[in-house]
């Protein structure tokens, strides 16, 4: 099957199958983001060895599945190994044989262990023999490329990526894989013979955020709304659970985790680690950052400074659509039907904020539709705190040559059209933003539309003007 964009992350692969070294390669990434489906699909199934761990088995349960595995790819033993680090001499003996299959390209011997983390149980002494069977064999092979791979993000981040014990730095490479852009959300619903126009692609991104196994959920003969009320709304639907089967999968303990992203949430441009600290449901120390470090791996949360950062530290906002969308509106059960939802006041104040988080998600596209790739920038959202009435700037791009984008971001169904209320409006932004933070860079007002703008004599304002295609680059 075709793999749908993920163009980086094939290169990767290419280049550890053309190396000359044992490659040690972890991927990672939040549930459903397509990782054990781009290792399957780009060794087209062809491994060495393959062997995934099982959901809510012990250890001994662990062994009898890679025991099954090592039986299909030849191993003649037919009794279940008594602990990891025989099932791992059994693999090492099925590895060096002869007839051992290869990558029929790069000759290399190619070894995938799918959900990794799995197989961790409970005084299993799992790590200790994975780490034995690398680094006392593997580590010397010079044709051997171990793939490693999991969804429970929090294992695979502290006992590999970031391990300081018997891991360390012996990955050779990492691959966090994250959703899709818009450009392979389109590529992936034309793959699938879904046509959509891409103002209603980004309304599925600004929903479902991006992930392939939401979109391979869609059915054809439906429009976008009703796929949405099917799988979101209806008892039977397949993502109606989805939000709290999400944290369950990847974190042994998720309560700090999902409180965390409902405290987030709670405010449009997220909170401080301070504010988050001082919650006592929440606490503060190590938990709080391996939880928020964990979180950011996802891709659930970002982390920014604002513009007075030396003063607010670090602050953390949710990025994540379907994460959005389902404490909103699936969780609260705040509408019945998403079809009668639809071109309600509440509905366009969504789309509005969500379209914002959609921007945040695309700043590579941005920075090219600028004309600034390789510009180093911070980006974040900005509020006053003495002006009346109270100003607010939707997304701010500061750049490190001296140059600041205000951005105004509108989602409108058709060509979003300034007139003279608006007009004074960013006027006044500007006016607000200079004198309170004493801003010495230039600075150009930018809009950022969904459906582009219709020209008047109050365009002039805007010295940079990106459209919803601009974000498809």
């Amino acid at each position: 099957m075709k793999i749908v964009g993920r163009q980086r992350e094939k290169d990767i692969l290419r280049i550890c199958l053309e190396s000359n070294r044992p490659e040690f390669v972890a991927v990672y990434g939040r549930r459903r983001v397509g990782k054990t489906y781009l290792i399957r699909e780009y060794f087209n199934k062809q491994f060495s060895f393959y062997s995934t761990g099982s959901r809510a088995q012990n250890t001994a349960g662990q062994l009898r599945a890679f025991h099954d595995s090592l039986v299909e790819y030849g191993d003649p033993c037919k009794d279940v190994p008594k602990d990891w680090f025989e099932a791992f001499s059994r693999l090492r003996s099925l590895l060096s044989k002869e007839n051992v299959i290869r990558d029929p390209v790069s000759n290399r011997r190619v070894v995938f262990l799918d959900e990794l983390p799995w197989m961790d149980t409970a005084k299993s002494d799992f790590k200790s023999a994975l780490d034995f069977f690398w680094n006392s064999w593997g580590s010397a092979q010079e044709d051997l490329m171990l793939i490693v791979c999991g969804s429970a993000t929090s294992w695979m981040i502290h006992n590999l990526v970031k391990d300081t014990r018997g891991f360390h730095n012996r990955l050779t490479r990492r691959i966090r894989l994250m959703p899709f852009t818009l450009k392979e959300c389109e590529e992936l619903m034309e793959y699938n013979g879904i046509l959509l126009p891409r103002p209603q692609l980004m309304e599925c991104y600004m929903t479902f955020g991006g992930i392939p196994y939401y979109m391979n959920l869609f059915d054809s003969r439906l429009s976008l709304a009703q796929n949405i009320e099917e799988l979101c709304f209806k008892d039977y639907g397949e993502l109606r659970d989805e939000y709290n089967e999400l944290f369950r999968s990847l974190y042994k303990n998720p309560k700090k985790h999902i409180k965390i992203i409902e405290t987030l949430c709670g405010t449009k441009a997220g909170q401080s680690r301070k504010e988050l600290s001082e919650n006592p449901s929440i606490g503060g120390g190590a938990g709080l950052t391996k939880a928020l470090d964990e979180l950011e791996q996802c891709g659930f949360i970002r982390s920014y400074t604002n513009y007075k950062a030396s003063k607010t530290g670090q602050w953390y906002q949710v990025i994540d659509p379907f994460i959005l969308f389902s404490l909103r509106f699936i969780n609260g059960r705040q509408c019945a039907s998403w079809s009668g939802y639809i071109n309600t006041p509440g509905y366009n104040a969504w789309r509005g904020n969500a379209f914002e988080i959609l921007c945040l998600n695309h700043i590579a596209q941005l920075k090219n539709a600028l004309g600034i790739p390789g510009v180093e920038t911070r980006e974040y959202a900005w509020k006053s705190s003495s002006s009346s009435p109270g100003v607010q700037i939707d997304l701010i791009i500061d750049r490190n040559d001296g140059l600041i984008h205000l951005c105004e971001v509108k989602y409108t169904n058709a060509a979003f059209e300034m007139d003279r209320d608006e007009y004074e409006k960013m006027a006044q932004r500007l006016s607000v933003f200079q004198q309170e933070t004493l801003c010495k860079k230039s600075i150009h007002l930018t809009l950022i539309s969904a459906n582009g703008m219709k020209m008047n004599k109050y365009s002039s304002v805007f010295q940079n003007i990106i459209t919803g295609d601009n974000l498809f680059t």
